[in-house]
């Protein structure tokens, strides 16, 4: 044994050798979380040494991981391999929790910047082919009968099972199928969709096919957009594109905007060569 490693260390140099402060050790001493393993009986100064160190960092872990001084003290009390190993699960499980999260953050985060890089460069007249993966969406049934009032509450209603929380957590649109749109009925919106970051597919959710897309932008209130569906079709028909599927509609400025009149779509169609 290295007899090094039994010498006595100031509470300073304890607490100076795990980055904490010396506080932090008085205070764990206060509690019954971690005792100095000698005090002086004259002057009260604690005392550590090195083979303190494994326990006083499992709790310094468990605290980084937000696990409670309570539970910490129930831990300590009944101290083993299988009970560290199961709050240790428990706190990944948390964690990978968090991470999603804040990766989902992140992609509305990049949606959002995205969008605004899109706004201050756009041609509003331009048809654009563009390249997209596939992606899955949430989606509910909707028709023309149907209230604003009842759309948020469909919405509400997904969010909630979806546990996203917040609604800036996913993107919002809707949808209208090519075949309405092919006979003339650009007001025959028939879904909403919620697309939610790292969403995998399942049963019962809608498919967002991987290809060629026609993506064009309109601005203002839904009276002209009927004429802006009528140049995407024809600019298909010219190229000998065939639209399919449906059409995806989702507002790319609403978050800086005052005014319907300046609101700008961004229509995305699926096309076959």
């Amino acid at each position: 044994m290295n007899h090094k490693k039994e010498k006595l260390l100031t509470i300073g140099q304890f607490a100076a050798m795990h980055g904490i402060n010396k506080k932090t050790l008085m205070w764990y001493d206060e509690i019954g979380l971690f005792k100095p393993a000698f005090i002086h009986p004259e002057n009260g100064y604690r005392f550590y040494t090195y083979h303190q160190s494994p326990a006083l960092e499992t709790i310094l872990l468990l605290r980084e991981l937000n696990v409670s001084i309570n539970e910490i003290q129930e831990f300590t009390k009944n101290r083993s391999a299988e009970s560290l190993k199961c709050l240790l699960e428990e706190k990944i499980a948390d964690l990978d929790m968090q991470i999603t999260h804040l990766q989902a953050v992140r992609t509305t985060l990049c949606s959002h910047h995205q969008n605004l890089s899109t706004l201050l460069t756009m041609d509003l007249s331009e048809i654009r082919i563009v390249e997209k993966e596939e992606c899955c969406l949430v989606t509910v049934e909707i028709d023309q009968d149907t209230s604003f009032e009842q759309e948020v509450e469909l919405i509400t209603a997904e969010t909630e099972k979806y546990r996203l929380g917040r609604l800036h957590k996913a993107s919002y649109g809707s949808m209208i199928s090519v075949k309405s749109l092919l006979n003339g009925r650009f007001d025959d919106y028939s879904r909403l969709f919620i697309e939610i970051p790292f969403l995998a597919y399942q049963t019962g959710l809608h498919l967002m096919p991987g290809g060629k897309y026609l993506r064009a932008f309109y601005k203002g209130d839904w009276k002209g957009i009927p004429k802006r569906y009528q140049q995407l079709l024809d600019y298909a028909k010219e190229r000998g594109l065939t639209p399919h599927g449906f059409s995806y509609e989702t507002g790319i400025n609403e978050n800086v905007i005052d005014r319907i009149e300046d609101y700008i779509v961004q229509i995305e169609i699926p096309v076959l060569e």
